[in-house]
């Protein structure tokens, strides 16, 4: 039994080890980072017609792919493909279009996950794995909107909106509300988004050369990424402008044509150096060279000209600064188009309108004179703010920059007004004469006045100086005087104080030696007898280390007694003998 079991234990690790180095030896692979697996089944059930991607149990490319790391796959069943992810960088958005899914209703275009088509949600920043045979991605840039502009959203699907009115959700037209300054992530083919100026603008008509429409510029920004991507789309922008423009060229000649005979007002540079009966028709314009950098400056083949009140011919350079406000910019997108449109459509017919009007009422000399130009200047901006305000643009100011008169009555005009100037010249040239001497009077008057003051300055610092010397010498002498004075008085105290001392020491020592007397008189006194006192003084001034030994005699003499005492005993002391 025990042998049955070793054998069957044997076959298991066998059989484990075997699956071990099959898994990992054959079906053992790895997807690195920022890759992808997709994954094609050899066996299963077949793709029915018009699938793309296999479900699990079909045969073909699986729809789903396997993301990053390791995994084990039988070689027999799968074969796999390794792919980069998709990545979709900073300021790009990824539109995806859908080859597998369900079809669209009749009518739409955009889809949702789970159809066939262009989804209609993108794919940020970010990194996807999405099978390429079945999703394909094109990487755009994102709306990029500068300061000083703002995004004008135009839908591009659902039911066709009313017209003269915004577009509401599911509805296809412009709607009201705009994109500000800033980044956004749409898709191009659901949203259209023109960037159009807010603020001041200027069209400058410069005479029969034509003119210009500057608009502002891209602000620099410290983001270089956004900067590009923000050059970019006013590039994209100033390109539809240049297709607008070479559009209404191209149709210049009939219209200039038309123009001619009817007011003789709005008129194409080139065109009306032609004959119009005889011009043969002009080519279509080329699509002008959008610059990398966008150029902020529209060139324009229009300029005004009309006749004066007594039949001359006028033309003006001018310039017009109209402003379009947030409030009002998706309304004019809708009803004009875009800033070239809104100029050509509005503003220029407006200008060559109400120029012929108003200076028509004027005289040629009227424009050669400041006072009758600044007067037509005031009318002309007067009358086109009015004009133009029902349109919801803003009419700041119409510069008369230059005024083209004929030479016929250019140079009289001029000969009499350098005149004019040249008598007022004179009158002026005798006014500052005049004011000249004047000038030169009271500069002498001023010089004479300040010699005065000069000579009265000098004498009053003599007379202060005077002053202050004999101030100074009064006090100099008041204090040597006190000086004395203190002096004198510090004698007479010295002499004193000195006087007072003598006499305090002397009776000082007076009263001190009569009390020691009157104290030996007391002592003296008490004692009896003089003698007596004078032996207490005595013992009591002694030295307090003599001792008195005595020593009684024996056998013998005084001097065998002393030989027995030693100078240590005596201590030098005086012996006394009392027997002797």
């Amino acid at each position: 039994m025990s042998r049955i079991v070793g054998i069957a234990g044997g076959l298991i690790a066998v059989l484990a080890g075997s699956w071990l180095i099959w898994q990992w030896g054959f079906c053992r692979f790895y997807v690195a980072p920022g890759q992808m697996a997709v994954i094609t089944a050899k066996s299963g059930d077949a793709l029915p017609p018009g699938q793309i991607l296999a479900k699990p149990g079909q045969r073909g490319i699986q729809e789903q792919v396997l993301g990053e790391g390791r995994h084990f796959l039988n070689p027999w069943l799968y074969e796999h493909r390794i792919m980069p992810v998709v990545a979709i960088p900073p300021g790009k958005v990824g539109v995806v279009t859908s080859k597998v899914g369900a079809e669209l209703p009749p009518g739409e275009f955009l889809a949702e996950p789970g159809q066939k088509g262009i989804w209609r949600g993108v794919l940020g920043p970010g990194k996807y794995r999405l099978n390429p045979y079945g999703y394909q991605i094109d990487i755009v840039d994102a709306i990029s909107i500068p300061v000083g502009y703002v995004g004008v959203v135009t839908s591009l699907s659902g039911q066709q909106t009313t017209p003269g009115a915004f577009a509401g959700p599911g509805e296809k037209g412009v709607r009201r509300d705009i994109l500000q300054p800033g980044l956004y992530y749409v898709n191009p083919k659901e949203l259209q988004v023109d960037l159009l100026e807010i603020g001041v603008n200027q069209v400058s008509l410069l005479g029969k050369t034509g003119g210009e429409v500057i608009t502002k510029g891209q602000m620099a920004s410290q983001n270089v990424a956004m900067e590009n991507l923000q050059k970019r789309a006013l590039a994209e922008q100033m390109e539809k402008r240049m297709d607008y423009l070479a559009q209404q060229r191209a149709q210049e000649p009939a219209a200039a044509d038309k123009a001619r005979t009817e007011s003789g007002m709005l008129r194409s540079a080139p065109q009306a150096k032609k004959a119009a009966p005889t011009a043969p028709a002009a080519p279509v314009a080329p699509k002008p060279m959008v610059p990398a950098d966008a150029s902020n400056v529209l060139s324009l083949n229009q300029f005004v000209e009309f006749p004066s009140r007594d039949g001359f011919e006028i033309s003006l350079d001018m310039t017009v600064e109209f402003e379009f406000l947030p409030e009002h910019i998706a309304w004019i997108y809708q009803s004009y188009g875009d800033l070239p449109a809104v100029v050509d459509k509005i503003i220029m017919p407006q200008i060559l309108s109400v120029s012929r009007l108003k200076g028509s009422a004027y005289r040629a000399k009227d424009f050669i004179v400041g006072e009758g130009r600044e007067k037509f200047q005031n009318d002309l901006t007067e009358a086109l703010a009015k004009t133009i305000e029902e349109k919801r643009i803003v009419i700041h100011d119409a510069l008369i920059r230059h005024v083209n008169v004929p030479e016929q009555i250019l140079d009289p005009i001029q000969q009499s007004s350098i005149a004019v100037e040249q008598d007022l010249t004179n009158k002026e040239k005798q006014n500052t004469a005049r004011k000249q001497a004047e000038l030169n009077t009271e500069l002498g008057l001023v010089e004479q006045r300040r010699q005065q003051v000069a000579q009265e300055t000098e004498k009053l610092k003599a007379e202060i100086l005077a002053d202050q010397e004999k101030q100074v010498a009064q006090l100099r002498a008041e204090a040597v005087r006190q000086t004395a004075e203190i002096d004198q008085q510090t004698a007479l105290v010295r002499a004193d104080k000195t006087r007072k001392l003598g006499q305090a020491q002397a009776s000082t020592v007076a009263w001190v030696e009569g009390e020691k007397a009157k104290g030996f008189e007391l002592k003296a006194a008490a004692f009896g007898d003089p003698a007596a006192f004078t032996l207490w003084e005595f013992a009591n001034n002694l030295n307090k280390d003599v001792r008195v030994n005595i020593m009684h005699a024996g056998p013998g003499t005084l001097w065998t007694d002393l030989e027995k005492a030693t100078l240590g005993e005596l201590g030098g002391a005086a012996v006394l003998d009392r027997k002797r």
